[in-house]
């Protein structure tokens, strides 16, 4: 039957863009910002070490990076809708069961449920999603998106001040309940592919007016091919090894934020703001680098995130009680670079390899950094359990984000050599 659709008002691709801004807001605060509220209660009942806590959020980093190349392919072929209507119901369960943890055992198979739940609607699928309906907007979209990360920031003084009311297993039920209030709905809104329904990315309208069939069959093998010479290729490694030392500094801050303040003597409410400030300020990494994404020379713009980013962890390194406006060029420098990185790491991919695989290649990108989400956080505790000082690994982190800064620098440019997959 052929569709008379007249172009709406606002585009759908910004409501997809809406949605994916809650859903990355809501996960962010309690999954990944969050863990951090939650750390220093649970080695206090349990008197479990900091390596053996941090490492939960491996499993989670190794779980969600190992199923990330799995959702990609997935969300390319059927659209984000189920993904993220399941993976809310599982995050939901698998904080629940958190909740009712008394073994080491139960705590990380809990956090396993949590991490495979939370995949299912991870920052692949949610940048799939709107890259799927955007190209010449599309670095602020993805922006826009991943400012729902930023402003999760906002929601670890609310994790925290439910913890200090509820204590935090009534705490963890209280926020497992809010995927499915939160996660449930909104999947609803979500689309595959604009030319399903008439349209055409950025808001044109298709010639005939009608949606395009078969946009969800099997890939041809044209495609599967541009995906295996995609992933063997010097762009794809350069991506992909200048974003798994990202990950490896990152998880590693944030997971350790809260803990690593108070042991150089900064109170737990200073330190929560602080765990706070960290995506918020992210926020403007996100936007400003996925403005000048559009206009300027993305390969120039990630190098100096990464400058950014080795600046800042310096800085994270000597903080004490005496000299606490280090903070400031940390939260600064760190958070804004961190956060304008990820934006374009998006880009790039989008820029280098298409959009039909876009989810597929960026999961195995996420792939990649699985070895950061693992290696990083319990590498960071055993140090401090080993030495009680947090300072000669962050020195080491600072030295790494140079490294992925060289990295980025020597990127081949994206000529048509370069871009293996159709736009499809």
């Amino acid at each position: 039957m052929r569709l008379n659709l007249k172009p709406p008002r606002v585009f759908y691709g910004w409501w997809i863009v809406g949605a994916s801004f809650l859903l990355a807001l809501y996960v962010g605060g309690v999954v990944f910002y969050g863990f951090t509220a939650v750390f220093e209660p649970i080695a206090n009942e349990f008197g479990w070490s900091y390596a053996q806590i941090s490492l939960a959020a491996s499993l989670r980093g190794m779980e969600t990076g190992l199923l990330a190349p799995l959702m990609g392919m997935l969300v390319d072929r059927w659209g984000p809708r189920r993904l993220i209507f399941s993976g809310a119901t599982l995050t939901c369960l698998g904080l629940i069961l958190l909740s009712r943890t008394n073994s080491l055992g139960m705590f990380y198979g809990a956090f396993a449920i949590i991490a495979i739940g939370v995949s299912a609607f991870s920052i692949t699928i949610l940048v799939t999603a709107v890259a799927n309906w955007f190209r010449q907007k599309l670095s602020l979209a993805i922006g826009i998106t991943s400012c729902g990360y930023g402003f999760s920031g906002l929601l670890i003084p609310v994790v925290v001040k439910l913890i200090d009311m509820y204590e935090w297993r009534t705490a963890m039920v209280i926020c497992g309940l809010g995927f499915c209030l939160i996660g449930l709905p909104l999947s609803l809104l979500m689309r595959h592919k604009p030319e399903q329904y008439g349209y055409l990315p950025d808001g044109e309208v298709s010639s005939s007016g009608s949606p395009v069939k078969n946009i969800t069959s099997v890939p041809t093998a044209e495609e599967e091919g541009g995906i295996r010479q995609a992933i063997t290729s010097r762009a794809f490694w350069h991506i992909g090894i200048a974003s798994l030392f990202q990950s490896t500094i990152l998880f590693s801050i944030i997971t350790h934020v809260m803990p690593y303040l108070s042991s150089v003597g900064i109170a737990r409410t200073t330190a929560g703001l602080v765990a706070s400030g960290v995506p918020v300020l992210s926020t403007i990494g996100r936007l400003g680098f996925g403005w000048f994404g559009d206009r300027i020379n993305k390969r120039l713009i990630i190098a100096v995130g990464f400058a950014m980013l080795s600046f800042g962890v310096l800085s994270f390194s000597y903080v004490n009680t005496e000299i606490m406006w280090l903070l400031v060029p940390f939260l600064l420098l760190f958070s804004i670079g961190y956060g304008g990185n990820n934006i374009i790491r998006m880009a790039l991919v989008r820029e280098y390899f298409g959009r039909s695989r876009f989810g597929s290649i960026h999961g195995f990108i996420m792939g990649v950094m699985t070895l950061g989400h693992i290696s990083g956080p319990p590498l960071a505790g055993w140090v401090f359990d080993n030495w009680g000082s947090y300072r000669g690994i962050w020195v080491a982190f600072a030295g790494l984000a140079v490294g992925a800064l060289i990295i980025m620098a020597t990127l081949p440019p994206a000529s048509s050599k370069t871009r293996f997959v159709n736009e499809g």
